[in-house]
């Protein structure tokens, strides 16, 4: 959640920072509403135990009739506490389901609007010309079925829609690409992680997952459990209600994980081929650091993509992501979009969002620095989606007869092959 004192304090900036997401700004006034009710609430809660308590001391030294006036007086003031305490309560339960609502305060760099209003910040690589080469290119769809890589029609079958087999070539293509990117993480500095894909509801709110994306979540029916989307949910949970040691930040973890999405609001939307699918295996970093180290963390992010991208031999662009588009954690989105041939545009491959303290706050996660606990700052970057690495490598580096050249960084992990051959 964001800072309650900026709230208070400057409740205008939150104000346009609602506006430059193209979102409502009532919240705000609802919630400095709900702020002072609860403070009101407290105030008299207190006021009454003050009350109850000099009573408590009247009692002892009374005698006769007066002592049972008090006594008659404690049982209303009873009353009257225990009414109180429950305003407190639901004072509290509104102002805290108020500021859960108000997303992140956006960057100032980040630019306002929305999807497709991004700022591409730089072009890397030139798309090939194959008109040039002098053949048609196949789409990633004709390309696994030659290379007998992706099962599109069984996935169907046993799954539904948006689902899919990896085969043969396929998946080794997926096991080099999870080894090379956890290659590269290690070299990094990241310890290792395999995540839990089901998370109990707090991890899921406290990465802001039940906001505005609740509805491309999967909840377990019958138990307090969901599918994440992305091991981000887990990996901000896993140091909740702790506090580290500022001197062992930053902390950096490289996480794999399956991911489940219901791609909701996506129908008719890339509905063949494995671009946009409901189930996907997925690398993610994440980091944990200090609030003033959070831009720079935020931009290491970003360069181990392009770094991982570029091993890919890639073109792809990176993009400012708008204001309106950031998720509710995000102050701060950059994405790398690669090009997809078949489809003459670049599509995101990766994306890493600066999440500041909002996080943090709500999960509980401080840091202890010189004498002082203060909530610290989390940061999460993919560093390899597998379906759209896949389409993205087989469309990229396809040859006329419809077999694919390997990327050299990517051969040691495919026992030394440089090209994957058609089996059909």
């Amino acid at each position: 959640m964001i800072d309650p004192r900026i709230l208070r304090d400057e409740p205008d900036r939150v104000r346009a920072g609602q506006a430059k997401r193209g979102l409502s700004d009532d919240v705000v006034d609802r919630a400095l509403s709900a702020d002072k009710a609860r403070r009101e609430a407290i105030a008299a809660f207190e006021a009454k135990r003050a009350e109850q308590k000099q009573l408590g001391k009247l009692i002892p030294r009374a005698q006769g009739d007066e002592k049972a006036q008090l006594l008659a007086q404690t049982k209303t003031l009873a009353a009257e506490v225990k009414a109180a305490e429950a305003a407190q309560t639901g004072a509290e339960a509104e102002w805290q389901q108020a500021l859960l609502s108000i997303p992140n305060l956006a960057a100032d760099e980040a630019p306002a609007g929305g999807e497709d209003d991004f700022v591409v910040l730089e072009t890397i690589g030139t798309p090939r010309d194959f008109t040039q080469e002098g053949f048609e290119p196949r789409d990633h769809i004709e390309l696994g079925r030659m290379l007998g890589a992706i099962d599109l029609e069984r996935g169907a079958k046993v799954s539904g829609s948006r689902f899919y087999f990896l085969t043969g070539v396929g998946a080794e293509l997926e096991f080099a690409l999870i080894n090379l990117a956890m290659a590269q993480a290690r070299e990094a500095g990241f310890t290792q992680m395999i995540a839990p894909a089901l998370v109990k509801p707090r991890a899921m709110e406290g990465t802001g997952f039940l906001g505005q994306a609740a509805d491309d979540v999967y909840r377990i029916e019958g138990e307090e459990m969901y599918l994440v989307g992305t091991s981000e949910v887990a990996m901000a949970a896993y140091h909740s209600d702790e506090i580290l040691d500022g001197e062992t930040l930053p902390r950096r973890y490289a996480a794999f994980s399956p991911c489940f999405r219901k791609e909701a609001g996506s129908h008719g939307k890339d509905t063949k081929g494995i671009i946009r699918v409901h189930w996907f295996d997925k690398v993610e970093m994440f980091i944990y650091t200090t609030p003033e180290e959070a831009e720079a963390e935020h931009l290491r992010l970003l360069d181990w993509e392009k770094q991982f991208l570029d091993k890919l031999e890639l073109a792809y662009q990176v993009i400012d992501t708008a204001a309106g588009d950031l998720g509710l954690s995000a102050k701060r989105k950059f994405d790398c979009e690669a090009w997809i041939p078949t489809q003459g545009k670049y599509r995101e491959l990766t994306s890493t969002s600066n999440c500041t303290e909002f996080q943090s706050r709500r999960l509980d996660i401080r840091g202890r620095f010189e004498g002082t606990i203060k909530p610290v700052a989390t940061l999460n970057g993919t560093l390899c989606a597998i379906p759209r690495t896949i389409v993205a490598i087989l469309e990229t580096h396809q040859q006329a007869d419809g077999s694919v050249r390997v990327p050299k960084a990517l051969q040691p992990y495919l026992g030394g092959r440089e090209v994957l051959e058609p089996v059909v």
